[in-house]
């Protein structure tokens, strides 16, 4: 699923850098699961698809990691990008739009065993209000606010049309949320210290058919 991040400007690492960073953290788990202790460049650069020389300048952005004729100690590196990710942190969460999306997202235990957990949907819909996702409560959107403020919750999600995504954004901002995952297809309007991810679902399909039109084109 492809995404858009809204930083604040004063963050010094590409985005295009920080993208390929959970990649990185991808293949070094495979790694450390087939018991492989040590990697060059070159060999990640197999793996990942992205140049050796790239991958040792996206790494220097936060320090040196490698050692000159042995390479990076694999589970070493995986650790490192797990703390530049944020991943040694847990994070609380909640979900707006408790449709089909959004009980995708709450019943994905992946989220939760890399540190996310998210703790109750939210719906205007009095019909699954009270209804669970994996032990994960739908609840009205009339208590949003007291829930955030009493669990610290700093993940909002949305996945409601993108009529309701800003007043959605707007409350999730009023209770202190400085993260916002925004499925909905429309930008967001927010302060300098609240960080979008935009999830696009549909241009991601976009591109895919775009690609498989040129390919047909050949």
């Amino acid at each position: 699923m492809g995404g858009e991040l809204t930083l604040n400007k004063e963050n010094q690492v590409s985005i295009t850098v920080i993208r390929r960073l959970p990649k990185y953290h991808r293949y070094l788990a495979e790694l450390i699961d087939k018991g492989i202790s040590r990697i060059s460049s070159q060999e990640l650069s197999v793996l990942t698809g992205f140049t050796a020389s790239q991958i040792r300048q996206d790494l220097n952005n936060f320090g040196g990691f490698g050692q000159q004729g042995y390479g990076y100690n694999v589970e070493d590196l995986h650790r490192e990008l797990g703390k530049i990710l944020g991943l040694d942190t847990k994070y609380n969460a909640v979900v707006v739009g408790a449709g089909n999306l959004g009980q995708a997202i709450a019943n994905y235990k992946g989220f939760e065993d890399a540190g996310f957990k998210v703790l109750s949907l939210f719906d205007r819909n009095p019909k699954v209000i009270g209804l669970r996702i994996r032990d994960i409560e739908i609840r009205d959107m009339d208590h949003i606010e007291q829930f955030i403020e009493e669990h610290n919750v700093e993940i909002g999600i949305i996945t409601t049309p993108k009529e309701s995504a800003q007043a959605i954004a707007d409350i999730y901002i009023k209770s202190g949320i400085k993260g916002i995952w925004n499925f909905a297809p429309t930008d967001l309007i927010v302060p300098g210290n609240v960080v979008v991810e935009n999830v696009r679902l549909n241009e991601s399909l976009f591109i895919l058919s775009y690609f498989l039109k040129t390919i047909e084109e050949k």
